[in-house]
């Protein structure tokens, strides 16, 4: 079957884990189409491909298991318990047990969960990967938040760039995690979170670290020798898990809360020639977020889920192209993801401010918090299922 011969219904441009899960979701509604990969050339671009962590909810782990993609052992590590604590003495701790639920969330080996993607595809005849675009009545752009379609079609990405970048890699401690996931704020080098999340397994003694900081702080800490890196993160942990070793490179990268002016529309003539053709942004192209809360890959999942299933409920004469059908998905995602960037922007600069009094209010604030039980568990409870409600 030659590219050329094929009448594709979509073309998704982006062979990451969102654009992939969206192929298996619409190939398994009939659905014939062309999966765009990206070159190793450009994967490689992004730099921090080997320690990559993603923290999934419920309604990310059903839509995994569903299209029988779901990591299993030591590729996916349950939490059952997170523990938070401020620069000023406060604490909140939430676990599984609580919200009476097998897990808070999942934290999942990257690459197995990509490799797992790549078999189901490789099982897949309505799938086809290709080296370049190709002509479809709906092109779903899902090329991360450098997105060149989407620059190309004159879309807007509304971007606020926080003064932090993020600072990734991945550690072994003398303790085992015990599957609890830590976060700690500091405010002694300026306004920091530093996130180690358990991976390996449930008896596992290894961390994705993720480590908010100020850019001049993130670079002196990516120059220092491993010794003298161990030994700042050991401190700026408390010492939680005792000795750290570090078994991983450094990755960097800027933080920055955006979203696209507008998630659909019709694609330009000259691609789509003498029928009408439209785009739809999934993942990244169409948002990014602070990683203080770990939703980035739920939030891009959410998206599959709402596109698959606007598709799937449409009216039979209704085209894929139909500006009224797509707008379906736009409406019900675009508010959810504006609630989850207020969240995450809210708390950045809440945590963000040095002047005292706040210190000892956010702290003050979250220690009550954790004595409020039922509001504490309905708290979590939305958390765990964001995106599983549409």
């Amino acid at each position: 079957m030659s590219q050329s011969s094929t009448q594709f219904d979509v073309c998704i441009r982006g062979a990451g884990i969102v654009g992939r899960s969206l192929s298996l979701m619409l190939a398994s509604q009939g659905l014939r189409v062309a999966l765009v990969n990206l070159s190793d050339a450009q994967k490689s671009a992004h730099g921090h491909s080997d320690v990559r962590a993603y923290s999934l909810n419920s309604a990310s782990q059903q839509l995994l298991t569903d299209l029988r993609c779901w990591p299993e052992g030591t590729a996916c590590t349950p939490i059952l318990k997170m523990h938070i604590e401020g620069d000023q003495g406060g604490n909140l701790e939430f676990s599984a047990a609580q919200q009476d639920v097998e897990a808070l969330n999942w934290m999942i080996d990257v690459p197995t969960l990509e490799n797992n993607l790549a078999k189901s595809i490789g099982f897949q005849p309505l799938i086809q990967e290709v080296a370049e675009n190709v002509k479809a009545p709906l092109t779903v752009i899902c090329e991360g938040r450098a997105s060149q379609t989407r620059a190309e079609l004159g879309v807007a990405f509304d971007v606020k760039h926080y003064e932090q970048h993020a600072l990734a890699c991945r550690i072994q401690t003398q303790a085992p995690h015990q599957q609890i996931a830590r976060q700690w704020f500091h405010t002694a080098h300026g306004p920091e979170i530093l996130a180690f999340l358990p991976i390996g397994g449930e008896d596992s003694h290894e961390w994705a670290v993720v480590w908010s900081l100020t850019p001049t702080r993130t670079e002196q800490l990516r120059s220092n020798k491993a010794a003298s890196f161990c030994a700042q993160l050991q401190e700026a942990s408390n010492g939680v898990a005792g000795s750290i070793e570090l078994i991983s490179e450094r990755a960097v990268w800027p933080l920055q809360l955006a979203k696209a002016a507008r998630w659909t529309g019709s694609m330009p003539h000259s691609e789509s020639g003498h029928r009408a053709t439209s785009f739809a942004l999934a993942g990244d192209a169409a948002h990014a977020m602070h990683p203080l809360a770990g939703q980035g890959l739920n939030v891009g999942l959410a998206d599959v889920m709402a596109l698959s299933r606007v598709i799937q409920a449409k009216e039979f004469w209704r085209p894929l192209s139909d500006a009224k059908l797509l707008r379906r998905y736009e409406r019900v995602r675009q508010a959810e993801v504006l609630a989850m960037g207020f969240v995450t922007d809210g708390l950045q600069m809440l945590f963000a401010q040095p002047d005292l009094p706040l210190q000892k209010l956010r702290n003050w604030g979250m220690t009550t918090f954790n004595q409020l039980s039922p509001l504490k568990k309905w708290m979590a409870a939305q958390a765990m299922k964001s995106s599983s409600q549409h």
